[in-house]
């Protein structure tokens, strides 16, 4: 499937999805979001997709979603609905599907942008990297996930205070907070993303998956019906082949050979 908005390329068991509008920061517009649904669907049918690399084209990784469509249009409010109903989509998506997603912050990240940022399992942020929530500086609310996500990631008063101010985080700062995970060198953070999604995909898919879910709803749970979930998930891991591998490789004191089963 060819995309107007971005760029997909699947190989070695990593979809790799590159946000494509670079002469537009690579904001999000109306075409994007449905496209971003679009990929994320595709690689969450694709069994040969074991991790997933989110990235952005040019200098930034994502400027936010573009102003200028609404600010163009008579009824913003049913065109920002149109594109919140894909982009959020896309989040659901992203944070369900059994492989690990893994931002690759490339340059600045802001509105939508950072959303996707908080949105993926893991993110890895280049040195000249930065992050900002840019929402009510332009009398908007957030969306794409962040007032879910970051709260759990950095808390409730860090992030009123990102979503509030509009403060602008620098790559280390993001690191600092728990944002991301890893900074390095500016024009590497593809490169080490790419990496470690490799590594991942040789791993036990279905296992990552259902860990992706436990840490997703640990929230709602008391602590009684979250290890009830987690023995239950344990067992049936065990009954997979990838489980039954990974037990005969431990004892046999061999490195696991999994297949994502």
């Amino acid at each position: 499937m060819s995309y107007e908005t971005l760029e997909y390329e699947v190989g070695d068991g990593v979809g790799f999805i590159t946000l494509a509008r670079e002469e537009a920061g690579n904001a999000v517009n109306l075409v994007a979001c449905q496209e971003l649904a679009e990929v994320a669907l595709e690689a969450q049918e694709d069994p040969a997709v074991r991790a997933v690399v989110l990235t952005g084209k040019g200098r930034m990784f994502c400027a936010g979603g573009d102003l200028g469509p609404m600010a163009e249009t008579d009824e913003p409010p049913k065109l920002l609905k149109r594109m919140t109903i894909h982009l959020h989509a896309a989040v659901a998506m992203f944070a369900r599907m059994e492989a690990p997603v893994i931002a690759a912050v490339n340059g600045a990240a802001a509105g939508a942008g950072f959303s996707l940022v908080c949105a993926a399992d893991l993110a890895i942020a280049a040195e000249n990297a930065k992050f900002t929530m840019a929402y009510t500086a332009a009398g908007l609310t957030p969306d794409g996930s962040s007032t879910y996500f970051l709260p759990r990631i950095i808390g409730r008063r860090r992030s009123l205070e990102l979503m509030l101010s509009n403060r602008v985080l620098s790559a280390q700062e993001a690191h600092d907070w728990g944002i991301v995970n890893q900074v390095v060198p500016k024009g590497e953070s593809a490169k080490a993303a790419g990496e470690l999604a490799a590594r991942l995909a040789q791993g036990p898919t279905r296992a990552f998956g259902v860990t992706k879910k436990l840490v997703l709803e640990t929230s709602d749970n008391s602590l009684e019906s979250q290890m009830e979930v987690e023995g239950s998930s344990i067992a049936r891991a065990s009954a997979t082949p990838d489980g039954k591998e990974g037990i005969a490789a431990f004892l046999a004191k061999r490195a696991p050979k999994f297949t994502g089963s």
